[in-house]
């Protein structure tokens, strides 16, 4: 049962990098509505990826060197001196540069230490790698979350205000919890009405929340714990607002911010790699009937975008042109397609085993083309596929795709193929279910740009 009122709000790593603004524009905004809020805050921006690994470009952070034996405890205490660094940052804001150096340090002290030992027990060889490895990962990632969670709290305490620092992340303890029950565990004797609640964005659990998720976790965090407290709405703070289109592609001018969607919308914007929401995190809050509003932090007076279950633009319209250009065409093309059943099952059981999950599929009768992420094409994959069928070939491409929410009308696929055209644009691919709330064309990458401006011009102006 939903508890009147009650906000679940998620703060990414580049707005909490810009903590006094943060307070500014969203914590203390309104005197009168600072409680009954409940934050799930990211590492502050670049912490975990140093502690990870680069989320865009896959550079190798502390976890890679623990991985490889080499020298993480000298990488990790350079990360101590960061954070003490951010934290004097933040003094102004009203941190207590003491307790937030010494909570820092603590942890990453004992960090090395059970890290050393985890590497004795790998040296050793008799427990299994990939579970040794994945729990050093959730240790690493939690650093983060304790790190920005706890001085969040510290600096509303300082500034006159009840708080709380909720931590997820299973710091010495050593009870045996899921997700959910830590999570209930934490907030079971809170009241988020009367306290300012921070809490880790990672949580750990005896499934291991990065297992499936991976870097998604943090939302996965803020989704379960919008859901298990039962609130009102959920927020997600971004240091920008869910836009018609890039506003570094099409010009600031011409992008406008989409005010209402649904969750289908989410969905398809995350598969080209433009989350709103992580999915697995969203399905729960959908199931829930949870509304997600999505708002530009830095841009308080605005109301945001509204994901809700069942809204659908009153006018037929396309509200997001996006797309991505790290994609690659994988081209099958075999004589013995034909009329065959099953054949596409054969494909699609060699793309599995690669853990490759593809963003559009085009079929006819002898060729299947794939649109997959370019990270995730191997050459042991184009191998496999080249042993099983007569020719296969890859190459670089860009996927540009018109979304919304109600966009079945008469013309419009050929209003967006027209006004690539017209641009000199060769649609090399194309796709559109019946549900019609996502048209995809596939071109060359070079072009990857002015398919946007020459879609959104079309259909979004």
């Amino acid at each position: 049962m939903k508890r009147h009122n009650l906000r679940v709000e998620k703060i990414g790593g580049t707005s909490m990098a810009r903590f006094q603004e943060i307070l500014k524009n969203i914590i203390l905004r309104k005197e009168d509505d600072i409680y009954g809020r409940v934050y799930v805050v990211s590492a502050y921006a670049g912490v975990t990826n140093d502690l990870l690994e680069h989320k865009k470009t896959g550079q190798p952070g502390i976890y890679k060197l623990f991985e490889d034996q080499e020298n993480y405890p000298r990488k990790m205490l350079a990360l101590r001196d960061r954070l003490i660094e951010i934290n004097e940052s933040l003094v102004p804001a009203g941190l207590s540069l003491a307790e937030a150096n010494d909570f820092i340090g603590d942890r990453i002290d004992l960090s090395i230490n059970i890290l050393r030992s985890m590497e004795n027990v790998l040296a050793s060889g008799y427990v299994t790698r990939t579970e040794l490895l994945l729990a050093a990962r959730e240790l690493l990632a939690s650093l983060g979350e304790m790190h920005s969670a706890f001085n969040s709290a510290n600096i509303l305490k300082n500034l006159g205000y009840d708080s709380t620092y909720v931590d997820l992340s299973g710091w010495d303890d050593g009870r045996q919890l899921t997700i959910d029950q830590r999570i209930k565990d934490c907030f079971d004797e809170i009241d988020p009405f009367s306290t300012v609640c921070f809490a880790t964005g990672y949580t750990k659990g005896t499934e291991g929340i990065m297992r499936e998720f991976d870097r998604g976790y943090s939302e996965v965090t803020f989704s379960k714990v919008a859901v298990l407290l039962g609130a009102a709405e959920a927020i997600i703070h971004k240091e920008y607002h869910l836009c018609s289109g890039d506003p570094l592609v099409i010009g600031a001018e011409n992008a406008h911010p989409v005010c209402n969607t649904n969750y289908d919308v989410a969905d398809q914007l995350a598969d080209v790699g433009m989350e709103a929401i992580h999915p697995k995190a969203s399905k729960p809050l959908e199931t829930k009937s949870i509304p997600i509003r999505v708002k530009n932090a830095f841009d308080p007076d605005h109301p945001g975008t509204l994901i809700t279950n069942d809204f659908i633009a009153p006018k037929s319209k396309v509200e997001i042109v996006t797309g991505s250009d790290h994609v690659l065409c994988l081209v099958i093309h075999d004589a013995r397609m034909v009329g065959e059943v099953g054949f596409d099952g054969w494909i699609m059981e060699v793309v599995a085993r690669h853990q490759v999950s593809y963003i559009s599929k085009m079929t006819n009768a002898n060729t299947i083309d794939l649109i997959i992420a370019e990270k995730d094409s191997s050459p042991h994959l184009i191998a496999e596929l080249s042993d099983l069928f007569e020719t296969v070939t890859s190459r670089p491409v860009a996927i540009v795709c018109a979304i919304g929410s109600n966009i079945g009308q008469p013309g419009i696929l050929a209003k967006g193929a027209q006004a690539l055209a017209s641009k000199g644009i060769n649609i090399l691919a194309v796709s559109q279910t019946t549900r019609q709330t996502n048209m995809q064309f596939v071109v060359e990458r070079k072009e990857f740009a002015d398919a946007q401006r020459a879609l959104h011009a079309a259909l979004c102006m």
